[in-house]
Order: C-alpha cells, then sequence, then structure tokens
C-alpha cells in the first residue's frame, strides 16, 4: 500500500508497511500512481504526452519504481499481521496516572473532567492511596526498571504536600527495588510558586502547563469560579518555570474547540511569549455541545494544521525553532513495530487511580463503573477487562485495513472511540480525519528538514 500526497510543494509518496517515505518530481510522482494499473506502454505514453519528457526519461523512472518495489520499499505487502496476538506487555504495568486531587480551582467550562471531580464528589488522595500506588506498580512491574507516574487532577497543586511526599517515598524505594521512578506534574498553573519551581525542577521529568493560547481565546474557557479569567495569572508563573528549567523537560499543552478553530494564531502566540514545546488539542466533549468540533469545520482546521507546519519551517530556517507535539515523528528510528501496531498501552501498560485507589484504563474512564479495573488496595478485579484493552490494536479494527496513517495511531485512542460509538474496539472517524491531516503535514516537515540539509 502506497499513500501518495502534496502539501507545502512537495510531491510525497509513502509505502505504508515499510516505511519509506519520498520526495519525488512530478514525473515520478505520476509513474509511480499509475505503477501498478497501468502497462509500461501506457505510463511512457501518459507521462511524455503530459509533460513533454522523452521517452528515454520515463523508462528509467519505472525502472527506478521497478527496483524499489522488487527490494520491499514500495507497493511492499503487508508482514506484520501475524504479530497482532502479541499482548501489549503481558501482566507487566510501567505507568500510572495518580489522580492526586479530584478538584480543581479553576472552572473551565469544556472541562471533560466535570470541572476536576469526574462526574464525581470533590476528593484529595491520601498519602496512604498514594504509597500504596507507587507499591503496586513496583509490584506489576516485573522487571522493568524505568517507570512513570503522572500527577493529574483536577488540580493536583491542591494536594502539594501529598505530591512531594509521595515522590520521597518513591526516591526511597527505588534504592530498594532497583527501581526508577520518572514523575511528570499536570498543572494549570495557578499555584506555582518558588517552592513548586524548585520541587519540580529537581524532581519532575517533565511539567505539562495547560494555556489555550491568546488571552481572549484562553479566558473564554478557563475562568476561576468568580468567573475571572486565568491567562494574566499564569503566563508569568510559566515563563518562570520554563525559564528555570532551560527552556527543557516542559509542554505547553492547549485546547482548541469550535470558538478558535484559528488554533494556528495560538499555538504562534505561545511561541511569541516565548515558549518552544507546544501542544494543541481537539476538544473531547458531546457533540451537541456549543463549542464541539463540526464536520464544517474540517477544511478550516486541515488550513490551520497547514499554515502551522509553514510557520514552523519558517522559524526553523530563521533560527528560531519550535516544537509541535502533534508533528514530532522519526522516520529513521522508530518506534519498533510492536509498539506501532498496539499503541498506548491504556488498561494493560497504563492505568489511572482516583483518590480512592480505585484502577481505571485512563484518565478518560475515570468513574465510569463499567472500567473500574480494581483497586491498587486488592489488585486486578477484572482481568478480563484487561485482556479487552490489550486486544485493541491496528488489526482490531477493520475500518483501519485500508489505512494509510494506521501505523502511526496504532489503530487510535481507545477512550476516544468509546466515547464516539459506544464501544473501545470502534473508530473515532472524526479523530481519524484530523489525525491523517496532522501526519501529512508531520512528514512533510521531516522532508522538508532532509531538504535543508541538502542544500
Amino acid at each position: 500500500m502506497i499513500h501518495q500526497f502534496k502539501n507545502n510543494g512537495y510531491n510525497i509518496v509513502l509505502d505504508v508497511n515499510s516505511g519509506s517515505v519520498y520526495s519525488v518530481d512530478e514525473v515520478a510522482y505520476d509513474v509511480i500512481s499509475m505503477f501498478e494499473s497501468s502497462s509500461e506502454e501506457e505510463i511512457i505514453s501518459e507521462i511524455t504526452s503530459r509533460y513533454g519528457v522523452d521517452e528515454a526519461e520515463v523508462k528509467e523512472c519505472i525502472s527506478d519504481v521497478r527496483e524499489l518495489r522488487d527490494a520491499g520499499n514500495l507497493f511492499s505487502a503487508d508482514t506484520f499481521a501475524d504479530l497482532k496476538p502479541m499482548e501489549k506487555g503481558g501482566d507487566v504495568i510501567k505507568a500510572l496516572c495518580l489522580h492526586v486531587a479530584h478538584t480543581c480551582n479553576l472552572n473551565c467550562t469544556y472541562c471533560f473532567a466535570s470541572q476536576g471531580k469526574y462526574h464525581g464528589k470533590e476528593a484529595l488522595m491520601s498519602l496512604e492511596v498514594a504509597c500504596r500506588a507507587i507499591d503496586f506498580l513496583i509490584e506489576k512491574s516485573g522487571t522493568r526498571r524505568n517507570l512513570e507516574v503522572d500527577f493529574f487532577g483536577g488540580e493536583p497543586l491542591m494536594n502539594w504536600d501529598v505530591v512531594k511526599e509521595t515522590v520521597a517515598y518513591a526516591r526511597a524505594r527505588e534504592c530498594e527495588t532497583g527501581k526508577n521512578f520518572r514523575f511528570t506534574l499536570t498543572t494549570n498553573g495557578m499555584l506555582i510558586d518558588d517552592e513548586v519551581i524548585e520541587f519540580a525542577n529537581r524532581e519532575m521529568h517533565n511539567v505539562v502547563l495547560s494555556l489555550d493560547g491568546r488571552p481572549e481565546v484562553h479566558d473564554r474557557f478557563r475562568r476561576d469560579y468568580k468567573g475571572v479569567g486565568s491567562y494574566e495569572k499564569i503566563v508569568p508563573r510559566f515563563r518562570r518555570l520554563v525559564d528555570s528549567r532551560g527552556g527543557e523537560g516542559y509542554y505547553m499543552r492547549g485546547t482548541f474547540t469550535h470558538s478558535n478553530v484559528d488554533f494556528s494564531e495560538d499555538v504562534l502566540h505561545m511561541a511569541d511569549l516565548g515558549f518552544r514545546e507546544l501542544s494543541m488539542e481537539p476538544v473531547v466533549c458531546p457533540p451537541g455541545d456549543p463549542y464541539a468540533l463540526t464536520e464544517e469545520d474540517l477544511p478550516k482546521l486541515y488550513e490551520q494544521y497547514d499554515r502551522l507546519a509553514r510557520e514552523m519551517i519558517k522559524k526553523r530556517r530563521e533560527g528560531d525553532p519550535i516544537t509541535f507535539y502533534h508533528y514530532m515523528i522519526d522516520l529513521e528510528n522508530g518506534p519498533c513495530i510492536h509498539k506501532r501496531i498496539t499503541g498506548c498501552g491504556s488498561g494493560s501498560e497504563y492505568m489511572a487511580v482516583t483518590p480512592a485507589g480505585d484502577l481505571y484504563p485512563c484518565h478518560q474512564f475515570v468513574n465510569d463503573p463499567e472500567y473500574r479495573i480494581g483497586n491498587v488496595a486488592t489488585g486486578i478485579e477484572k482481568p478480563e477487562l484487561c485482556e479487552k484493552f490489550k486486544a485493541c490494536n491496528v488489526y482490531s479494527h477493520p475500518e483501519c485495513a485500508d489505512c494509510w496513517a494506521k501505523y502511526y495511531c496504532s489503530g487510535g485512542c481507545a477512550a476516544n472511540a468509546y466515547h464516539a460509538t459506544g464501544d473501545i474496539g470502534g473508530v473515532y472517524e472524526y479523530g481519524c480525519k484530523l489525525f491523517r491531516h496532522r501526519m501529512e503535514c508531520a512528514i512533510m516537515l521531516k522532508v522538508s528538514e532532509d531538504d535543508d540539509t541538502a542544500e
């Protein structure tokens, strides 16, 4: 299977199964498009007539394509189907998302987690539950040395003492067990102060900072309980934290909605503020909500992704590059094919823990009784649910069979599929459309990097 597309002046050909990517001229682009469906004589006749090139040039191009095909680098076969029974991680858990606070000091209108309460009651995780979660992770990690813990909410800084004490407990367990913990903190920034910054710089491998972009966009939804926007309060704090980390180990994470389909302006606004590690996610909400993205928004969103990619090329060439999370792609070194088939590992390698210690496949399933897996105190109570998540992969979705982007999305997000279709084995088609376009932009950006290097 091949996928051909044009973006920002580049003619790009992706061989789906081998992962090979080619930037070609118009002649080669059209020869490849005709290669499997037309005879050599038909290709020569059509291409010489269309472009005014001589027959020898077209024959040479056909020969090059044939060589690539014979080498397994174009029109390659799917040789990965036999890997599909592979169980993700077996019984090994490598990461937990600790919901240390089911409460928040902001009242964001679009919050998928019901203002941090996850459609339940306000709650803070006790140190006892947090430490038991660390023990549970160690017990379930098998021989894996590197383990990951994300402090999440709600707003985790509202339970700051437990965050600090949990890290201290985990560090002590490292010495006993030979494990290595990497911590992440996700915060809205309202409670960032010098102590938080100093601790985060010492202990947090990564910090995720919530900012939606331009002041009027951010403050439209991200307000406190008095209705006051948070932009003016958090941006200086984010700047201090990022500067103190030397501009590394952080991500600005925004959300765009129907209200700001021109989201590239918000990404570039964050860049203008001095932030370089950026992410902007489509809103997760019921389709009837006024801020939900619509089918009519799609062409606008595609153009925004295209525009952002062009601006990133411009910034890179000016010596002022930025990183956009959804355009991060490694065409040379990975990830391995097993990971590309099986995805994020939610419900098997990765789980979310509520303040009461209950286990869920990820944060988007929290407090859905159908998806409660167990508790850190009692262990996995529904192994059949874990098996169901392990079975989610590219080959478990018939809709993915002919999709060129399947090895980049790994079958998509189980939570998005569930919320869109009622089944984790379903497909969130709207998200697929956005993802495919993002991947075209990401591949084009990599091609442009090679182009710059060649010059």
